[in-house]
């Protein structure tokens, strides 16, 4: 089950993805960020009243929610920055790897012992998640588009992270602890840049449906972390390019590079391996 919670995350986070990118094409993706970020906090606090009501809840489940939401607000901050500078054949790829590979990291250190075919899986699943990200971009391979990179999947490897610490009963309080502390971030960073935060009237409703996404995948990998290994939640769920690789080629008609048509295949057999465990 914590399996296919977290192939529904991928999913998620992939249509979330390809929402915000075409809304960025019609305004400022800082304020595509933080407006969808508003939209993401109000459907994370319906979810925590009145879907999954929490049995008990903590504060240090909602402690590690807010450190989740820490690490989404940086996350999306340097990702943008990154490719708003042109260095998405650098920032996308490794941020993606990094996001997954700290979380493997992390539960192998607390003793995780992955079955041999999701030990596989998931050596399987790192590259192809490299390979999925990586567009047709072939500019800035400088020290700024890898640094940016490394800082957005340390911020989304420490959203995986802290997400998995949180213990079963305490509902989804704690995602909507990170919406919280995500947009306040995002709203610092606006002020800071000095961004207006507007889009087109036509493009509220891809903003809203993104931050909805959005919120639904982190209360999906929430609940796939409860019931499975980190290790192989971080991986299947860090998968999501991929359904943002395959809208682009459906809506908009983007060509499939040789090389993500690879990392596909790889995605692919991944999580078909991980799911045999």
């Amino acid at each position: 089950m914590g399996v296919v919670l977290a192939v529904c995350c991928a999913l998620a986070y992939g249509m979330s993805d390809f929402l915000a990118g075409l809304a960025s094409r019609r305004a400022s993706s800082y304020a595509v960020a933080v407006l969808a970020q508003c939209a993401a906090l109000v459907v994370g606090l319906v979810c925590a009243t009145l879907i999954l009501p929490a049995p008990h809840i903590t504060v240090a489940a909602l402690a590690w929610g807010a450190a989740s939401g820490l690490g989404s607000g940086l996350g999306t901050l340097f990702l943008y920055r990154g490719l708003g500078s042109g260095r998405m054949s650098v920032v996308a790829p490794l941020s993606a790897v990094t996001a997954a590979g700290i979380p493997v990291i992390v539960g192998l250190s607390l003793g995780e012992r992955p079955p041999v075919l999701a030990l596989v899986g998931i050596a399987l699943g790192l590259p192809a998640i490299m390979l999925i990200s990586r567009g047709h971009d072939s500019g800035g391979a400088g020290k700024g588009g890898v640094l940016d990179g490394l800082l957005a999947g340390a911020g989304f490897g420490l959203l995986f992270v802290a997400l998995g610490q949180v213990p079963p009963g305490s509902g989804l309080w704690p995602t909507a602890a990170g919406q919280v502390v995500a947009l306040v971030a995002l709203l610092v960073a606006a002020v800071v840049t000095r961004t207006r935060v507007r889009v087109p009237a036509r493009a509220l409703g891809g903003v809203a449906a993104a931050g909805a996404l959005g919120a639904a995948a982190a209360a999906l990998y929430l609940l796939a972390a409860q019931r499975t290994l980190l290790s192989i939640v971080a991986v299947v769920s860090s998968l999501y390019p991929a359904l943002t690789v395959l809208a682009a080629t459906i809506v908009l008609r983007e060509r499939i590079g040789r090389g993500q048509a690879v990392g596909l295949a790889a995605a692919a057999a991944a999580v078909t391996l991980i799911a045999l465990r």
